[in-house]
């Protein structure tokens, strides 16, 4: 089950659902655990595989690669750069790059018309956040399931969109 709570947006004035997360963020240990559970490979084994993943994607991505892990997705460098730009190509060096990031794009299957990402179950169930007393931290009842509250009582950020 997936979570979303409703955030007001002042700008439109409206209503938006915004996924959450809860809990504390699954660990190595837990994610080695559910792989020795379903398949051959012990928890060690695991997460030694899994610890040297990080080290051998950013091997390669710094060699030019993209990195793709079949079931997961690709992974690939962005770079940024502040300031203005150069007049001529040739003053485009590599001190005009200022940040580097890590993109991923989710690994996607097509069947017919629809297409299908990694990592998203195929009946995702969204539940507001506010219905469920033990997980929006008011210990209070959760009130109905509708996903609106009153106007200004949403926390601002997220895009207003599901993620």
């Amino acid at each position: 089950m997936a979570f979303f709570k409703p955030i007001y947006k002042k700008l439109s004035k409206k209503w938006y659902p915004q996924a959450i997360t809860v809990d504390k963020p699954v660990d190595m240990d837990d994610l080695c655990e559910q792989i020795s559970l379903i398949s051959t490979v012990s928890m060690p084994d695991a997460k030694a595989a899994l610890g040297a993943l990080g080290l051998v994607m950013g091997n390669f991505m710094n060699a030019g690669r993209s990195v793709r892990v079949e079931g997961l997705g690709t992974f690939y460098y962005t770079c940024t750069s502040e300031g203005k730009g150069k007049d001529t190509k040739e003053e485009v060096d590599g001190t005009c790059i200022t940040g580097t990031r890590v993109r991923f794009i989710p690994e996607s299957t097509r069947v017919g018309n629809t297409v299908t990402r990694a990592l998203i179950g195929k009946n995702v169930t969204w539940r507001n956040i506010e219905t469920i007393s033990t997980l929006d931290g008011t210990g209070e009842g959760g009130g109905d399931d509708s996903g609106t509250t009153e106007p200004g009582t949403g926390e601002g950020g997220g895009e207003g969109t599901l993620g």
